[in-house]
């Protein structure tokens, strides 16, 4: 694991601490390259890029859209990019002996944005035993499933799956040609609003779960640590932004992350199913030390992954969390 950085300054890390400090030359800024898709919780990296928090941190930040995450992750790995956001169990299924990844911070949780709609008559998770359930196979989707059959004495082969994406699953459900749907919003709301649909569970019940991080290379961050320091304090300075710019937030974030999510009211409604992930937050989420932090995800991930045959993690989980980003 990374060993934290000491207060020891000579005049290399005291050229380092004026680049990377407050009030940054623009000369001097530091090139970052993150990938990223279309998602409400990466919003406030826009905030940080239009509103100077990046630039004020002395860094220059490239955010770029690669939204199939077997293309996203492998260009992290590959070093075609410093860092991505993605969710803690997806990590875990690229994360390699060669090239090791490592979580930074986390950057927003589901409170409700994600969750199984399915028919009236399956009141509980037990219920969906023999059940027809469209989720996508390898996502985050899955790994939701799998948490919610695993505390109802269930696994993956007491239902009979049906691999889609999100959105194809949810049109699914909501035409009536399967009992159950793992989606997101809109898709849990459509499928509330049909006759023969209701939420059977949401995230909102199990917080931690579905969490999106900031990930990047064990070399890169014993290379560029400072750096990525810096990108974690423009990443707070940017939510503690928008909690008090909301509606002109709503606009940039909207705008920066475009595609379905372009139309600010839209941005509004799908950002009230999640969390974004300040300071505080990641210091209680981010501590190892907390039963109910980002080592119990991941965790939970690696056992449920391995279990399914998905992947076989390539370190243990306390060694993969960052030290020295999130103070």
């Amino acid at each position: 694991m990374p060993m934290r950085i000491r207060s020891r300054l000579g005049a290399a890390a005291l050229g380092l601490a004026l680049v990377f400090g407050a009030g940054a030359p623009a000369g001097a800024a530091e090139k970052l390259k993150l990938a990223l898709s279309t998602w409400v919780g990466y919003g406030p990296l826009f905030i940080a890029r239009d509103q100077g928090f990046f630039a004020k941190e002395g860094l220059e930040v490239d955010l770029v859209m690669m939204e199939d995450v077997k293309t996203r992750m492998p260009a992290l790995a590959a070093g075609r990019v410093d860092a991505a956001v993605t969710t803690i169990d997806t990590v875990l299924g690229f994360s390699t002996t060669e090239r090791p990844l490592t979580y930074l911070f986390a950057i927003d949780d589901s409170r409700g944005g994600d969750g199984i709609v399915a028919r009236r008559e399956i009141t509980s998770v037990a219920g969906l035993k023999g059940r027809t359930v469209a989720y996508t196979e390898g996502s985050v989707s899955q790994f939701f499933l799998s948490v919610l059959l695993k505390d109802a004495g269930l696994t993956l082969a007491d239902i009979d799956s049906r691999n889609m994406t999100a959105g194809d699953a949810g049109a699914a459900f909501v035409a009536g040609r399967v009992d159950a749907a793992v989606t997101w919003e809109p898709w849990l709301s459509r499928g509330k609003a049909t006759p023969h649909g209701a939420v059977l569970a949401d995230s909102a019940s199990r917080p931690g779960l579905i969490t999106d991080v900031m990930v990047t290379t064990v070399p890169t961050l014993e290379a560029r640590r400072p750096a990525l320091q810096a990108l974690y304090r423009a990443w707070t300075a940017a939510v503690d932004w928008q909690k008090t710019h909301e509606a002109e937030a709503d606009r940039i974030m909207a705008k920066g992350v475009g595609g379905w999510l372009e139309d600010p009211a839209v941005f509004a409604e799908t950002r009230a199913g999640i969390a974004f992930y300040d300071a505080d937050m990641n210091r209680r989420f981010m501590d190892p030390a907390n039963p109910d932090g980002i080592l119990a995800t991941i965790t939970m991930a690696k056992s449920l992954g391995e279990a399914a045959g998905l992947f076989r993690a390539a370190a243990e989980p306390a060694r993969m969390i960052a030290t020295g980003v999130v103070d």
